[in-house]
Protein backbone atom coordinates (compact mmCIF):
# COMPACT_ATOMS: atom_id res chain seq x y z
CA UNK A 1 0.00 0.00 0.00
CA UNK A 2 1.72 3.17 -1.15
CA UNK A 3 0.75 6.69 -2.13
CA UNK A 4 -1.88 8.91 -0.58
CA UNK A 5 -2.37 10.08 2.94
CA UNK A 6 -3.44 7.57 5.60
CA UNK A 7 -6.15 8.13 8.21
CA UNK A 8 -6.27 5.90 11.26
CA UNK A 9 -9.54 5.73 13.20
CA UNK A 10 -9.38 4.45 16.80
CA UNK A 11 -12.62 3.70 18.62
CA UNK A 12 -12.97 4.47 22.34
CA UNK A 13 -15.68 4.12 24.99
CA UNK A 14 -16.05 6.00 28.25
CA UNK A 15 -18.67 7.42 30.60
CA UNK A 16 -16.19 10.11 31.62
CA UNK A 17 -15.69 12.85 28.98
CA UNK A 18 -13.04 14.59 31.10
CA UNK A 19 -10.97 11.40 31.21
CA UNK A 20 -11.20 11.06 27.42
CA UNK A 21 -10.17 14.68 26.85
CA UNK A 22 -7.28 14.42 29.29
CA UNK A 23 -6.00 11.18 27.73
CA UNK A 24 -6.37 12.59 24.21
CA UNK A 25 -4.44 15.77 25.04
CA UNK A 26 -1.68 13.81 26.78
CA UNK A 27 -1.29 11.34 23.90
CA UNK A 28 -1.28 14.23 21.40
CA UNK A 29 1.37 16.05 23.41
CA UNK A 30 3.53 12.90 23.43
CA UNK A 31 3.19 12.57 19.65
CA UNK A 32 4.21 16.14 18.87
CA UNK A 33 6.99 16.10 16.29
CA UNK A 34 6.37 12.52 15.14
CA UNK A 35 7.65 12.16 11.57
CA UNK A 36 4.82 11.86 9.05
CA UNK A 37 2.03 12.74 11.48
CA UNK A 38 0.00 15.53 9.90
CA UNK A 39 -2.42 15.88 12.81
CA UNK A 40 -5.22 14.24 14.76
CA UNK A 41 -8.66 15.03 16.10
CA UNK A 42 -11.02 13.72 18.76
CA UNK A 43 -14.65 13.19 17.73
CA UNK A 44 -17.64 12.45 19.96
CA UNK A 45 -20.54 10.40 18.58
CA UNK A 46 -23.77 12.38 18.45
CA UNK A 47 -25.91 9.25 18.88
CA UNK A 48 -23.91 7.57 21.66
CA UNK A 49 -22.57 9.69 24.53
CA UNK A 50 -20.07 6.96 25.48
CA UNK A 51 -18.52 6.69 22.00
CA UNK A 52 -15.43 8.60 20.84
CA UNK A 53 -13.01 8.27 17.96
CA UNK A 54 -9.53 9.61 17.44
CA UNK A 55 -8.64 10.17 13.80
CA UNK A 56 -4.97 10.66 12.99
CA UNK A 57 -3.75 11.72 9.56
CA UNK A 58 -0.41 10.54 8.23
CA UNK A 59 1.55 11.66 5.18
CA UNK A 60 1.72 8.11 3.81
CA UNK A 61 1.65 4.42 4.66
CA UNK A 62 5.42 4.23 5.12
CA UNK A 63 5.45 6.99 7.75
CA UNK A 64 2.59 5.38 9.66
CA UNK A 65 4.08 1.88 9.69
CA UNK A 66 7.53 3.22 10.65
CA UNK A 67 5.98 4.92 13.67
CA UNK A 68 3.70 2.00 14.54
CA UNK A 69 6.58 -0.49 14.56
CA UNK A 70 8.92 1.89 16.39
CA UNK A 71 9.76 1.99 20.09
CA UNK A 72 7.83 5.21 20.91
CA UNK A 73 4.41 4.01 19.67
CA UNK A 74 3.14 2.28 22.81
CA UNK A 75 4.32 4.97 25.22
CA UNK A 76 2.86 7.76 23.09
CA UNK A 77 -0.59 6.14 22.89
CA UNK A 78 -0.64 4.75 26.45
CA UNK A 79 -3.02 7.40 27.87
CA UNK A 80 -5.80 6.37 25.47
CA UNK A 81 -5.18 2.63 25.46
CA UNK A 82 -7.40 1.80 28.49
CA UNK A 83 -10.34 3.54 26.78
CA UNK A 84 -10.30 1.49 23.58
CA UNK A 85 -13.60 0.01 22.47
CA UNK A 86 -12.73 -3.68 22.80
CA UNK A 87 -16.33 -4.71 22.07
CA UNK A 88 -15.59 -4.27 18.37
CA UNK A 89 -13.97 -6.96 16.26
CA UNK A 90 -11.15 -4.41 15.77
CA UNK A 91 -10.83 -1.22 17.82
CA UNK A 92 -9.36 0.60 14.81
CA UNK A 93 -9.57 1.03 11.04
CA UNK A 94 -6.99 2.34 8.58
CA UNK A 95 -8.01 4.21 5.44
CA UNK A 96 -5.94 5.41 2.47
CA UNK A 97 -7.08 8.58 0.75
CA UNK A 98 -8.00 7.99 -2.88
CA UNK A 99 -9.56 11.34 -3.74
CA UNK A 100 -10.57 14.57 -2.02
CA UNK A 101 -12.21 17.93 -2.60
CA UNK A 102 -10.88 21.17 -1.18
CA UNK A 103 -13.15 24.10 -1.92
CA UNK A 104 -13.72 24.14 -5.66
CA UNK A 105 -11.10 21.63 -6.79
CA UNK A 106 -10.76 17.87 -6.71
CA UNK A 107 -7.64 15.77 -6.35
CA UNK A 108 -7.25 12.08 -6.97
CA UNK A 109 -4.57 9.49 -6.38
CA UNK A 110 -5.28 6.78 -8.91
CA UNK A 111 -3.30 3.65 -8.16
CA UNK A 112 -3.25 0.25 -9.82
CA UNK A 113 -5.23 -2.48 -8.15
CA UNK A 114 -7.74 -0.16 -6.46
Amino acid sequence: MTGGAIEVVLYHLSDDPDRVLSAYHEASRRMTGTAGLLGNKLLHAVGDPRSYVVVSRWSDWEAFTAWESGPAHKDQTAPLRPLRDTGRARPFEIYRELASYAGDRATADVTEGV
